[in-house]
């Protein structure tokens, strides 16, 4: 049985939320999340981020709490039934092992949504509903570090709302590495938010995506900004505690190689970019 819920009209858009921030219906479409004038004013990152993913076409219909609950992606896993066939399928569809990690006993498919590193990096919550009446968490929490139960709610629930805390001092921004500028799924993703006192970082988190089966915070690498100024040196050094947590698999584009220096790099780009220097080209 599919159940349709773009028909409950109270799960679509945005409004001021009670703490000052927002909330964002997880039935608004990614082009209208995208679009918002307030989302783009003070959550420049999510904005950036529901804009990048796939199409215009698949923009204009997916919404907010789809890309919020997107199904993790693997090169087994995403396949045609003749291609997975051949190669005796995979333990996320149909087989036994993980052909990523044969001697593994989880699933190591990797979390493919653009919005949620950064909706975890500004500290977002999520509102579920339920046979069991409503709750809301961090989103945080919503996610397993698993590739198959991927998310921790509970199979009755769907997300209602994304409530965003206020936007004070914030700084935000999103850079997605794919292989192509349009209809590619991340194959790495850095969300970086800070909190400025002037000039001085008073709270930080950098979050990564496409390298974990849910996005994986840097926290060595925030917890180096803190108090300090955004000079070049320590973003360097910052880049370099994101690269450690970063630990892609074979199981996606790109070599994981590859992906694991891109790490180093994006994150560098982003707090340059937050700090009104001007980026690097490195590759």
């Amino acid at each position: 049985v599919l159940v349709g819920l773009r028909g409950v009209r109270d799960l679509a858009g945005v409004r001021t939320s009670a703490s000052g921030g927002l909330a964002i219906g997880a039935g608004t479409t990614l082009t209208a999340v995208s679009r918002h004038a307030q989302v783009r004013g003070r959550y420049d990152a999510l904005a950036t981020a529901a804009g990048v993913v796939s199409t215009p076409q698949l923009r204009n219909m997916g919404t907010l709490g789809g890309n919020v609950c997107v199904d993790t992606r693997c090169n087994y896993y995403n396949q045609s039934y003749q291609w997975r066939k051949a190669v005796n399928f995979c333990m996320k569809k149909d087989g036994e092992i993980c052909l990523v990690a044969p001697g593994s006993s989880r699933c190591w498919a990797v979390s493919s949504s653009d919005t949620a590193p950064v909706l975890w990096s500004l500290g977002a919550s999520v509102r579920l509903a339920g046979p069991g009446g409503e709750r809301t968490i961090p989103i945080s929490a919503l996610y397993r570090d698993d590739g198959i139960q991927y998310l921790a709610k509970q199979p009755g629930d769907i997300v209602t709302e994304i409530v965003l805390p206020p936007a004070d001092g914030l700084r935000s921004v999103y850079l997605k590495l794919r292989r192509r500028g349009s209809f590619d799924f991340p194959v790495l993703g850095v969300a970086a938010a800070v909190r400025m006192d002037g000039e001085t970082v008073r709270a930080a988190r950098i979050v990564l995506g496409a390298v974990a089966s849910l996005p994986r915070e840097a926290g060595a690498a925030s917890a180096l900004l803190m108090g300090q100024r955004l000079t070049p040196e320590l973003i360097e050094r910052a880049a370099e505690a994101a690269y450690r947590p970063a630990k892609p698999l074979d199981n996606t584009d790109f070599g994981h190689p590859y992906r694991k220096k891109m790490t180093r790099v994006f994150v560098a780009r982003a707090l340059r970019r937050l700090a009104g220097l001007p980026e690097v080209a490195e590759a």
